[in-house]
């Protein structure tokens, strides 16, 4: 017969056996996801346990999405990143680190979810901002990112060249307005969440330029009231592309389960908790459940007025692009 400390031990034996046995995803993501991941991998656990019986556990990396890339290239063990820019993915798979068709892999070119750049300005908004053209007023800071080190940055920049276009001026106008822009931006952030933390911390600017989730996490990290949200009339559509990192699966052995992973990306349920973080779901029925939340703007996309992000990259963005002949480090 056994002893009370041969059972006890024999118990603890059985729960080390069972969590060695549970497999361990990292998702490799933006800086702004954080709390909508910490939130959808509790679910995508708990959906995982319930469909299979069996335990899992993802771990989570976020910051600036192009720094994430570059890292996952280098070595960092991401069993899927999730990022905020087409062009981070296709780096990876230009590198053979993800495959060649990711794009194909999953729904919607394998982006579940869109977003759009809008304003955060301090309550009451002091400086009256409602629109594009008023982030280039003499007095008015702008807090952005760095388009180098994060698709947050990338996307700001695009939108406001867009937003140009979007009004029937050249690229030559656009251009103009964009250095405008930047002439007002005393700091670049490293990434989405360096940028609030800019502006809200360190309290400079009087003007953030981010994605429409950002403003739940403003909420929630430092309380309902410091900021009110700008909708501007025109901003890009930008996408969160995702992807199965095949050097990783295939080392661990967890393809099957990256896959689950960013299936349920596109479930009822993973898309409910991605509106209620104020990203924009592609399924319809729980987009118009949040109608609320998502104002309506006049939209457009990348490929409208720069062809693809691909080409957007080389233009603007490489070394020597549009952004270093426009943006004069301070």
């Amino acid at each position: 017969m056994k002893t009370k400390l041969q059972l006890s031990l024999a118990a603890l034996a059985l729960a080390a056996s069972s969590l060695a046995s549970a497999q361990n995803l990292l998702n490799v993501s933006y800086d702004v996801a954080r709390e909508f991941y910490k939130d959808y991998n509790a679910a995508f656990v708990a959906h995982y346990k319930k469909t299979t019986g069996r335990d899992i556990k993802v771990d989570q990396s976020h910051a600036g999405s192009s720094a994430q890339a570059r890292a996952v290239a280098d070595g960092l063990e991401a069993d899927v990143v999730t990022f905020n820019t087409t062009t981070d993915v296709q780096f990876l798979a230009d590198k053979g680190v993800v495959a060649a068709d990711w794009a194909k892999r999953f729904p919607y070119g394998a982006s579940p979810t869109t977003s759009t750049m809008l304003f955060l300005v301090r309550n009451g908004n002091p400086k009256n901002i409602k629109d594009w053209d008023d982030l280039i007023k003499p007095g008015v800071q702008v807090v952005v990112v760095n388009p180098k080190t994060g698709g947050n940055g990338r996307m700001a920049y695009l939108a406001a060249w867009g937003y140009v276009r979007s009004k029937g001026g050249t690229d030559e106008q656009a251009a103009e307005f964009v250095g405008k822009l930047y002439k007002n931006v005393p700091v670049l952030a490293r990434g989405g969440r360096d940028a609030t933390g800019v502006f809200l911390q360190r309290n400079i600017g009087d003007v953030l330029v981010t994605f429409e989730s950002e403003v739940v996490s403003v909420n929630n990290e430092f309380g309902a009231g410091k900021v009110d949200a700008v909708h501007p009339s025109a901003s890009l559509v930008t996408e969160n592309p995702v992807a199965i990192v095949e050097r990783t699966v295939a080392k661990k052995g967890t393809a099957a389960e990256a896959k689950a992973y960013l299936d349920f990306l596109y479930s009822p349920e993973g898309q409910e908790i991605a509106a209620k973080h104020n990203i924009r779901p592609r399924n319809e029925a729980v987009l118009k459940k949040y109608a609320a939340a998502f104002k309506p703007i006049k939209f457009f996309t990348v490929q409208d007025y720069f062809g693809s992000l691909g080409e957007a990259q080389k233009v603007h963005f490489n070394d020597g692009g549009k952004f270093d002949q426009l943006y004069t480090v301070k």
